[in-house]
């Protein structure tokens, strides 16, 4: 319901503040958490202001005492508590506050289940990754280091780091790490120190301590600021058994402060060590490389070839006299035989040859076909045949089997213009008449 007002008619401020005690009273009781701070008792009250864990912000709690000492255990500064309580607005002072009507001190079981469920849920973001994680630089030139005013864990990391490597330079920012500024102020820390470009690391330290005492390092607040930062992020809270969630989302966790320095800073004599070890092994690498070649040079050296070149050549030259030697003698021979298998070849043929059976006294009847006559019934009575011999050819006629191979005894001198050729004697069976020219 909105009450109209102008500068004409104007409300009386008791009308307006009866109305805002109006509008809280319709809240009614409700449960709180936070942690106490400034507690105070006067007569039968107790004065506590009640701070948000997580924001800037805090409310005033009166509490009456007998409900104050009911709480087991009772709580102090710093406690984290649930509160039920009755908001109470003062007309007669404008002021506002929580009546408390019960108070439960948060148990350690309580804060480690809230602690358990806060990490499943940032595992499941993928805050813890491995793979999101950043190496450290070598050798960083400025290290941003949040810690505790005038702390132990401060001494531990600047005197173990300048130690290992005394140039090395840091950037101190002294925050609270306990109680209910603790969040705000490491987290203000961590954005500054992320903002300068020279720093090139920043470590987050604190001793050791209760459970409710590191509380602030697994605030939800702050490990999503870690996890925003371009700067790689170390955690040195606590001791080894502590395991507060800024371990899990920082790029590399340290067991203690000290630990913390001898991760960020390299020591110079291990260094030295370890360049000293490196030129050493360098110079043995190129010593003996230097000795083999040299032993591969002198060998290669005291070769025939380089210690003598010109005897060298003179055996390839005798090597080439030699080899042509041996070619020209391997020729003639080759030739030698060739001609030797010629003339046997040749005297073969010769032996083989038709003519050569001629020259014997044989002769070739043959048809006039060419055909060679091999029987004698293959050749008719009066058949034309040719008779080879070896100067030249005859032509003759085959006579009958029957026919006499006496010869005839002429009648009458032979005319004296024509000379009869004496008769030639076939080779083949069967007689026959030479023809005459």
């Amino acid at each position: 319901m909105t009450t109209k007002t102008s500068p004409e008619s104007p409300l009386p401020i008791r009308t307006v503040l009866q109305m805002v005690g109006g509008w809280i009273g319709k809240l009614g009781t409700v449960w709180v958490e936070g942690q106490i701070t400034d507690l105070s008792a006067r007569g039968g009250t107790v004065f506590l202001t009640l701070r948000d864990p997580v924001a800037n912000v805090s409310a005033r709690v009166t509490a009456p005492r007998g409900v104050y000492e009911a709480a087991v255990p009772r709580p102090a500064d710093g406690a984290r508590v649930v509160v039920h309580v009755k908001p109470d607005f003062w007309v007669n002072r404008g002021s506002f506050a929580f009546t408390a009507l019960e108070i439960r001190p948060v148990g350690v079981g309580e804060l480690l289940a809230r602690l358990e469920r806060l990490r499943q849920l940032l595992a499941a973001e993928g805050l813890f990754n491995t793979d999101r994680k950043r190496r450290l630089p070598f050798l960083p030139g400025t290290v941003g280091l949040i810690c505790g005013r005038d702390s132990a864990a401060e001494r531990d990391v600047l005197e173990n780091s300048r130690r290992r490597w005394p140039a090395v330079r840091f950037k101190v920012e002294e925050v609270a790490v306990q109680g209910p500024y603790a969040v705000g102020e490491v987290t203000e820390a961590l954005r500054k120190l992320d903002a300068d470009s020279s720093v090139e690391v920043i470590v987050i330290a604190r001793g050791g301590g209760s459970l409710e005492d590191l509380l602030p390092f697994s605030d939800e607040t702050l490990v999503r600021a870690v996890a925003g930062c371009r700067t790689p992020v170390v955690s040195a809270i606590g001791h080894e058994q502590d395991s507060p969630l800024l371990d899990l989302v920082a790029d590399v966790r340290a067991s203690t402060p000290t630990d913390a320095a001898k991760k960020v800073v390299p020591d110079v004599g291990e260094q030295l060590t370890l360049v000293r070890q490196l030129r050493d092994r360098g110079r043995r690498v190129l010593g003996g490389w230097l000795d083999r070649e040299m032993s591969w040079l002198t060998s290669a050296r005291s070769r025939p070839s380089l210690a003598d070149p010109v005897r060298e050549l003179e055996r390839r030259a005798e090597q080439v006299d030699a080899l042509r030697d041996r070619a020209r003698r391997s020729l003639a021979g080759s030739l030698d035989r060739a001609g030797d298998s010629m003339t046997h070849l040749r005297a073969r043929l010769v032996a083989l040859s038709p003519a050569a059976t001629l020259e014997r006294g044989y002769a070739i009847v043959q048809h006039p076909s060419g055909d060679v006559v091999r029987l004698a019934k293959d050749v008719s009575p009066g058949a034309l045949l040719t008779i080879r011999l070896t100067d030249d050819r005859l032509s003759v006629r085959a006579l009958g089997p029957d026919a006499d191979d006496s010869p005839e005894t002429p009648q009458d001198p032979p005319a004296p213009a024509k000379a009869r050729k004496p008769r030639a004697k076939p080779a083949a069976a069967g007689r026959t008449d030479a023809d005459q020219d």
